[in-house]
């Protein structure tokens, strides 16, 4: 009898997704003890809600996950990095292979300290021999990173740079042009504290303390909006 794994593909690329699609049909296709039942969500809010049933009834074995996808309409969920934290708390077995095309150090171990994902693909590095050998070695539980996933662990620094859902939110809030004034009803912070939240993002970017532009311009060169 055949063993059935459940996959979640989040990709907001029709394209994209269906290369992952086609990865694990060609898995299957060699081994007949091997079947796939797989679901293609496009966004956020898709994905919360597949997240939302399969927790409750048969669950989530492995989930590609982009990590450039747009915020969910209630702006709960940022990018796939916030995704990745839920599908973490709500399904933690579940094997999340994160695909990007971000390849900024910063960022990249940003993605790692929050989701912790099983497998780590850089988009530009990725064929389609390496997601089969991606999803093989992850079915086989051992973690499985590209080749800028591997640089970065060679040149990898003591720097710190974790940013909190709090941070992102407020990131995100000032890309939008939403006034500091107005945060405190949207992020669960009072105005002194998102004010000392802004100048420590300004130090950690280190961009000068009255320009909000910069800070929003290399929050975006790093990929955390």
């Amino acid at each position: 009898m055949s063993k059935i794994y459940n996959v979640l593909i989040v990709d907001d690329h029709p394209i994209i997704a269906d290369a992952y699609k086609s990865a694990f049909e060609f898995i299957s296709s060699e081994n007949d003890k091997i079947k796939f039942s797989i679901t293609i969500v496009h966004n956020c809010d898709d994905a919360i809600q597949e997240i939302e049933k399969v927790s409750k009834t048969k669950g989530v074995d492995i989930v590609f996950l982009d990590i450039s996808l747009p915020p969910s309409k209630d702006g709960e969920i940022l990018s796939g990095e916030d995704l990745g934290i839920v599908i973490r708390e709500q399904l933690p077995n579940c094997k999340i292979i994160v695909a990007t095309t971000f390849n900024d150090n910063y960022r990249i171990q940003a993605i790692l300290k929050n989701v912790n994902p099983n497998g780590f693909l850089i988009k530009n590095d990725v064929n389609k021999e390496e997601l089969i050998a991606c999803i093989k070695t992850v079915m086989d539980n051992v973690p499985y990173y590209s080749k800028s996933v591997l640089e970065l662990f060679r040149k990898q620094t003591s720097i710190d740079y974790r940013l909190d859902k709090i941070d992102r939110q407020l990131l995100y809030e000032m890309s939008i042009g939403t006034k500091m004034k107005y945060l405190p009803g949207i992020i669960p912070m009072s105005k002194a504290g998102l004010e000392k939240r802004k100048k420590q993002l300004k130090i950690l970017f280190e961009v000068e303390e009255s320009d909000d532009r910069e800070l929003i311009l290399k929050a975006k060169e790093k990929g955390f909006i």
